[in-house]
């Protein structure tokens, strides 16, 4: 089960610098210039959780294996990219792609670095880019919505209600709100879903800020934060140039580097949480002298569902999970004390499996 966030934004925001730090390579170019990211970069990146080395620890694992998020790098939008100014069809076909967008933003003054619009504001440029979004998502619904209502005076029913469904996102979008502010049931956020337009997925914005602001942030920093507080959307304060110069350092040295600037962790690492949230995953383990594994599954996942990340057959031959909360794991010693307390339950086909859970499961083959 991949999840892919698309980093996003306009040129020279800092999206390539981040890129290159969050995978620890020089994959995607940085370069002060606009377009110098042509085709999408991609790296896989471990999701930071200090569970797992508790638990490791008291199972006696030999490994410990994180789950991943993908990210990819897109190239810079800018105002026009839906009329296909700039590289404009292919990097919203890229974004398109992807299951959550991270909109970096400059919230940074530097004379030696030009702004594709000659001036910093970061809750302007935020507004460029999903206005690009909104037109695009407007121009492909425009084009589906005629031959459905059509279709649906003929007394298709099921015509009908898609056509209504498009006709309210599309007055939502006229009114120059993205489509994921939809007011919708859970029978009708399938049905949007499967429209697979761009302003549905859900947005973190990143506020790239000077090296300075990394622990507080700053005034333009607060005016994101106050844009996505409206919005219901994420925004997490980052320090890009920071952040590239932690990833070239050993951990030990990275302890050290984050202490002199008074920072607790990486910003990356709340990026990364941050992004996972932003997509409803929750995290379950698995345990063992072998290893101790993380896996992703959506919040709301059913066991038999979360059994088949591992393995289709494991979804297929269901018959049971043995489920510790991660709480009692820890402070019980494991999985044998857990089970003399009677905290290590059997769960069925019903269960609703809860971030941080520790499972073995039980199925045919």
């Amino acid at each position: 089960m991949g999840f892919k966030c698309g980093i996003v934004g306009l040129p020279n925001v800092g999206k390539s610098t981040l890129f290159n730090a969050l995978t620890k390579t020089a994959a995607a170019q940085a370069a002060n210039y606009p377009f110098c990211t042509i085709e999408p970069n991609t790296g896989d990146v471990a999701v930071p959780d200090t569970r797992m080395t508790k638990i490791a620890a008291i199972a006696g694992s030999k490994e410990i294996i994180p789950t991943r998020l993908t990210f990819v790098d897109i190239a810079g939008l800018v105002r026009g990219a839906s009329k296909g100014e700039g590289l404009g069809n292919q990097f919203l076909a890229n974004i398109r792609e992807v299951d959550a967008i991270v909109h970096v933003l400059r919230c940074f003054e530097d004379d030696d670095i030009t702004h594709v619009e000659g001036k910093i504001d970061p809750v302007t440029d935020a507004e460029t880019v999903e206005t690009e979004l909104m037109i695009s998502d407007l121009e492909s619904l425009e084009r589906r919505v005629t031959a459905l209502r059509k279709k649906g005076q003929t007394g298709d029913k099921e015509a009908k209600a898609q056509a209504a469904l498009m006709d309210r996102i599309l007055e939502l979008l006229h009114d120059g709100k993205p489509a994921r502010m939809l007011d919708t049931s859970p029978d009708e956020l399938k049905a949007v879903r499967e429209l697979n337009l761009l302003t549905t997925k859900p947005v973190l914005y990143i506020c790239n800020v000077d090296e300075e602001s990394a622990g507080t942030g700053n005034a333009f920093s607060t005016a994101v934060e106050d844009m996505a507080k409206k919005q219901g959307a994420g925004a997490v304060v980052i320090s890009a140039a920071i952040e590239a110069e932690i990833s070239q350092l050993d951990n030990e040295e990275q302890e050290e580097f984050l202490e002199t600037l008074g920072l607790e962790e990486p910003g990356l690492d709340r990026m990364i949480r941050a992004g996972y949230d932003l997509l409803q995953l929750i995290t379950y383990f698995t345990a063992g002298p072998k290893e101790t594994r993380a896996w992703t599954v959506t919040n709301g996942s059913k066991a038999p569902q979360a059994a088949g990340v591992i393995h289709t057959d494991f979804e297929r031959g269901f018959i049971r999970a043995q489920t510790i909360a991660y709480n009692d794991y820890v402070e019980l010693g494991g999985e044998s004390p857990a089970k003399e307390a009677g905290k290590a339950r059997d769960e069925g086909k019903e269960y609703v499996v809860q971030d941080g859970d520790v499972m073995l499961f039980k199925f045919n083959t």
